[in-house]
């Protein structure tokens, strides 16, 4: 993991998944870390496991978040790793609100920090990883508007590089789409919905995946993504057990 020594890296979504590897890799890398996450049991937990990983508890999806971020560490790299679970029900059976929890809170965040690194702007050379979703290639029938939420994620990527590009502020944005990584809370939460909607054992379902990605796959890819951006700009990469792709 060269590149991460002596970094400034905000992980928005630290405290779980592969958010909480991501902090994990960079500390031990010998970068400087802070994890941003709502609840503070998590955060306290990570500080214990990982001493000298800075940590903020605060409500991402809100407007002044950014700038209470950056006011504390001003990041070389982004990570936007923080959503909601969607629900795990069809169409007919969710209400709006249950529909709408992802872009509620998923493109709300990425919506904010983009915004924010561009008006700041952070500094030239800095990168921002957007982590989507796999869902947002092949749609996800039972989570409501989560795959069109992590669709629009990477569209996000792709105009804020065009809009760094246009006032020449160095930046590079990325999305990186991990299909379901069975090893992570919102990987087995996906598995149980899907089983039990189709009828089949977990096991069964995981088995028809092929081979997936783990969450360790994912933070290690975020990683190669952030600190090699001139040849991702822009770019949205689908990540599964088979390594990185870049889509069209």
């Amino acid at each position: 993991m060269s590149g991460l020594a002596g970094k400034n890296v905000v992980v928005i979504g630290g405290s779980r998944g592969v958010g909480r590897e991501i902090v994990e890799t960079v500390a031990r890398e010998g970068g400087h870390v802070l994890a941003v996450a709502r609840q503070e049991e998590p955060l306290r937990q990570l500080t214990q496991d990982c001493p000298g990983v800075e940590t903020l508890s605060l409500d991402a999806t809100h407007e002044d978040a950014p700038p209470k971020v950056f006011d504390r560490l001003l990041p070389d790299i982004l990570i936007i790793c923080g959503g909601a679970f969607p629900p795990a029900a069809p169409l007919h059976e969710l209400s709006w609100r249950e529909f709408a929890a992802n872009w509620e809170s998923d493109v709300k965040i990425a919506f904010h920090f983009c915004k924010a690194a561009l008006l700041l702007p952070l500094p030239p050379g800095a990168s921002i990883v957007l982590v989507s979703s796999g869902a947002a290639v092949g749609g996800s029938p039972i989570s409501g508007g989560y795959a069109g939420a992590k669709r629009t994620q990477m569209f996000m990527a792709s105009y804020a590089q065009k809009e760094s590009d246009r006032l020449a502020l160095g930046l590079c944005f990325v999305a990186l789409a991990p299909r379901i990584m069975p090893d992570t809370a919102l990987g087995q939460y996906a598995v149980a919905g899907y089983s039990r909607y189709l009828g089949i054992p977990a096991e069964d379902f995981i088995g028809s995946m092929g081979t997936p990605p783990s969450c360790a796959d994912a933070a290690a890819a975020a990683i190669e993504l952030a600190v090699h951006p001139g040849v991702v700009r822009g770019k949205a990469f689908l990540l599964s057990g088979a390594g990185l792709e870049a889509l069209p």
